[in-house]
């Protein structure tokens, strides 16, 4: 039986809420950590961030978890989005920050790495005199001039094109969309256009920076948009998923189809097409059997 750590103290209470059922179908199952992994097929370093409240779980990861716990998979979902709501807006929040301060040299972060250099004669200034006073506003004034100088740069950058060797991209389609090329955020590497016909995953696009905007159901699997406002793009993504079954995911006159990657793999999902917002996007799923269906 696994023993937990307490959870962060500042995780919001519909993560808490979610994070404790997880635990609880763990702790049901008589399962380790690592036995979890094992059997759904997701890392263990990725469920000990989902059963410690330090990463949010994706929805192919929770439908696992079901399966192996013998929990209502109904259940597990219904806790895990407004969960997953709520990490997108506290990490959408420091994204908004770190996307700025991501981009500043060492030295313009005074505090958070190493100490200030030392004045001529070889004598640091001591907390509290006025020297070190002096070399404070300095450096306060220095980081914020910085964080200007970064917010303009920030504006005027655009990413080179360019397509994503790990696209999985089957069906191409002309594109008339209106969105621009974007100066890709900390930890994505394409923005806006450019990130059509790309890997959500490959890019950084997915996992924190990414949230399930619509829904459909068909039969027993879920078809979700997935957004990523920091990127600017949308996908579809089927849960479980089966061989032979596709999704496809539209917006405007773009179009891009996905489809199970390796047998056995509980989910499929498309590239990715830039959108101004979620209401853009469709996906569409045509399973195996034969049935289909779409978000609104």
């Amino acid at each position: 039986m696994p023993r937990w750590e307490a959870l962060p103290g500042e995780l919001d209470p519909q993560a808490r809420e979610f994070v404790e059922l997880m635990r609880r179908s763990v702790d049901r199952a008589g399962l380790s950590v690592a036995a979890v992994a094992d059997r759904t097929g997701y890392g263990r370093s990725s469920w000990e961030g989902y059963l410690h409240g330090r990463l949010p779980a994706p929805k192919g990861a929770v439908v696992a978890l079901a399966e192996v716990t013998g929990t209502p998979a109904l259940r597990l979902i219904a806790l895990w989005e407004p969960a997953e709501r709520a990490w997108s807006r506290s990490e959408t929040r420091y994204g908004d920050i770190t996307a700025v301060v991501g981009t500043l040299p060492a030295r313009a972060l005074p505090g958070r790495f190493g100490p200030p250099p030392s004045p001529p004669g070889g004598e640091r200034a001591r907390p509290g005199t006025r020297a070190g006073g002096a070399r404070g506003r300095r450096a306060a004034l220095f980081l914020a001039a910085s964080v200007g100088v970064a917010g303009v740069a920030a504006g005027a950058v655009l990413l080179a094109g360019g397509r994503d060797p790990q696209a999985v991209s089957v069906v191409e389609s002309p594109s008339a969309s209106a969105v621009t090329t974007r100066v890709p955020p900390s930890g994505a590497r394409c923005g806006g256009s450019d990130c059509t016909g790309r890997d959500a995953e490959a890019t950084g696009c997915g996992g924190d920076l990414a949230a399930t905007a619509k829904t459909a159901t068909v039969g027993a699997t879920l078809v979700e948009v997935r957004y990523s406002r920091t990127c600017g793009a949308a996908w579809g993504r089927i849960t479980p998923a089966a061989p032979g079954d596709t999704v496809a995911v539209t917006a405007g006159s773009v179009r891009r189809t996905g489809h199970v990657p390796t047998p056995g793999d509980p989910l499929a999902y498309t590239p990715m097409v830039a959108v101004n917002s979620a209401d853009e996007a469709t996906a569409c799923a045509v399973l195996a059997s034969g049935r289909q269906g779409c978000t609104p």
